[in-house]
């Protein structure tokens, strides 16, 4: 596993995008690296502007790779939320009448092959998963 703690996470989205995209667990398939790095940046731009008033809060960013499956985990203990638990947004309507939020899971929902979330032990787990052969 691939893992490092970042703590405060204010003003660390680039450094923490980096650190994952930089793991030795990436495909080196550039469409895969694409859609991998636009899920990360979704995820972690959540998780550092709402799951801590401030930013002042910890997140634990991991890679692992098993049988051509990329696991990327990010891990806090900031406010408890589920990305998952809102309805996907109605792309059919107009940006005009589409409410507000929702597109950037959406997206991690049709780029990676997985993804689910998790509440243990007074932490937020969200776990993106993607094949790593170039079919994906």
């Amino acid at each position: 596993m691939y893992a490092k703690r970042f703590e405060p996470i204010v003003d660390k989205c680039g450094e923490i995008i980096e650190y994952l995209m930089s793991s030795p667990d990436m495909p080196e398939n550039a469409e895969l690296q694409f859609k991998i790095r636009l899920s990360i940046e979704e995820a972690v731009e959540n998780i550092v502007r709402y799951a801590y008033e401030g930013g002042a809060g910890y997140l634990e960013a991991a890679t692992s790779l098993d049988n051509g499956m990329l696991t990327v985990s990010l891990t806090d203990s900031g406010t408890p939320f589920d990305p998952l638990a809102k309805p996907d947004p109605d792309i059919t309507l107009s940006a005009e009448d589409r409410p507000i939020g929702g597109l950037g899971i959406f997206l991690c929902k049709q780029l990676m092959d997985d993804i689910y979330y998790n509440y243990k032990d007074g932490c937020n787990i969200l776990t993106m998963k993607k094949g790593t052969s170039a079919s994906n």
